[in-house]
């Protein structure tokens, strides 16, 4: 498996082990084609009888993958430094399943904390190690209450949701979903944003999760779901319930200059220009950037290095990153 961590270091685990498991039953998904076919109205049902033709074409067979052992997780928790307690969370599921046939599961998770701190970034991370894929459902642009469970084929430009296309159209059993910014889902009386979610996040019920457009049963029970909230007051205790809640801080002073440094390097790395550039940034520049959230440092590091280049010099100074750095008022939840 491909490493794509921030800095160049030996992969941190072997291939993941991978067995198949059936996401749908293939007879239910051709007793609704022929009944389809049946109904006569053709143009009306195209975009449905081309789901439940893509489904047969696939099959119902996706990798369900696992890390062949407890992987070493040192890598993470340096460039993460403010997520350790999940972390550990992650390590003991993944310890549960090893030398078994289990699949790995994994509790539904909320990352609670102040924007821009990396809750994303760290999904992103969590399904590389777990080899597996991430599908993001960000909740607030969402529009629609169907977007997770998909809306019934008899409405105009109704199409499957988010929860069937990571199971039917991707690769794996076991996707990782990252639905963002859960407390910012707007419902109303007639739509709920977060109703399939009471099902979906319990094994039993998400066995056979039916999406309301393909109205075929999908077993979503082998989902890893983490949820990111700035707030827990917007969402409903039964969710709540039903998920481990990890309340992150803000990284200290010194952990967000070890995270500056360390994105400093894997940038220079992963590019051919980084050649250029002095192994490590100055003392000030790296106070600077300790000074921003870790999601913004990326492009601000990314201004400098163009800055210094322009003046062709392998050191970028204060002055190169954007104006704005440093500037700001203090980052909330910031520690000393």
């Amino acid at each position: 498996m491909t490493s794509h961590s921030l800095v160049p270091q030996p992969p941190a685990l072997s291939l993941p082990v991978a067995q198949m498991r059936s996401v749908f039953h293939p007879g239910d998904v051709e007793r609704k084609l022929a009944r389809l076919q049946e109904a006569g109205s053709q143009r009306d049902y195209e975009n449905l009888r081309t789901v439940y033709e893509r489904m047969l074409e696939r099959g119902p067979e996706r990798f369900q993958v696992k890390p062949s052992g407890v992987p070493d997780m040192a890598g993470l928790y340096e460039q993460l430094p403010n997520f350790t307690e999940v972390l550990d969370d992650v390590k003991r599921h993944v310890a549960l399943a090893q030398d078994s046939r289990d699949g790995l599961e994994v509790t539904p998770m909320l990352l609670l904390g102040p924007p821009g701190i990396g809750k994303t970034h760290f999904a992103r991370h969590l399904a590389e190690l777990l080899g597996t894929g991430m599908n993001l459902v960000p909740m607030s642009s969402m529009t629609a209450g169907w977007l997770l469970s998909g809306a019934s084929s008899q409405w105009k430009g109704a199409r499957p949701g988010k929860v069937f296309e990571a199971l039917v159209e991707g690769e794996y059993a076991n996707p990782v979903i990252v639905v963002d910014e859960i407390d910012k889902a707007a419902g109303d009386a007639q739509y709920d944003p977060l109703g399939a979610l009471y099902g979906l996040l319990e094994h039993d019920t998400a066995q056979s999760f039916t999406d309301e457009f393909a109205d075929v049963a999908i077993d979503a029970s082998q989902v890893i779901w983490i949820t990111t909230a700035n707030d827990e007051r917007g969402i409903p205790d039964p969710i709540l319930n039903r998920m481990n809640v990890f309340e992150l801080q803000a990284p200290t002073l010194e952990q967000a200059r070890a995270i500056a440094l360390r994105l400093y390097q894997g940038i220079r790395g992963e590019h051919g220009w980084g050649r250029h550039f002095d192994p490590e940034p100055t003392p000030d520049v790296l106070d600077l950037l300790a000074r921003m959230p870790p999601r913004e440092m990326r492009r601000a590091l990314m201004t400098g290095f163009g800055n210094a280049r322009l003046e062709q010099r392998g050191q970028i100074e204060p002055a190169d990153l954007p104006s704005s750095a440093g500037a700001r008022k203090p980052r909330i939840g910031f520690t000393q």
